[in-house]
């Protein structure tokens, strides 16, 4: 998997995780992760989740999606500049996401996070329909 498709879905799961009520795991969790490859930055990081947090709070008093997704963003940036001089960590990240981060958030706001490969082929007057999500479908 491509290092800037990991590093999106983190940015997009680590805004999710501090979002929820077990945020101070998800900083653990981050934290550890981050203590392995750039032991320095550890408590910056840890002080940047908890900016997270409270900002996320005070948009969802205001109903500002736009605050996550400027933060997934950041976070994305964060981890693209770590995957680029770590490459190894690559497969950590993957794992601490899937296996850790991602069971945080409530499942209808989780990412998937991976690729999919769809292949087909439609012969005479068939139809074909593929999704990597939700499909509705209405015919007459």
């Amino acid at each position: 998997m491509e290092p800037v498709t990991v590093a999106a879905a983190a940015g997009n799961t680590i805004v999710d995780a501090v979002g929820t009520d077990s945020w101070r795991q998800a900083v653990t969790e981050i934290t550890g992760w981050w203590q392995r490859f750039r032991p320095a930055e550890v408590a910056t990081i840890e002080a940047e989740l908890v900016e997270v947090r409270d900002e996320m709070l005070a948009a969802a008093q205001e109903s500002g999606t736009a605050t996550a997704a400027e933060l997934s963003v950041e976070w994305k940036r964060k981890f693209q500049r770590l995957l680029r001089s770590e490459p190894e960590a690559e497969p950590e990240l993957r794992r601490l996401l899937e296996e850790r981060l991602q069971p945080l958030i409530p499942p209808e706001r989780r990412q998937q996070i991976g690729q999919v490969t769809m292949t087909a082929t439609a012969h005479d007057s068939s139809r074909i329909y593929q999704s990597a999500g939700d499909m509705t479908i209405n015919e007459s």
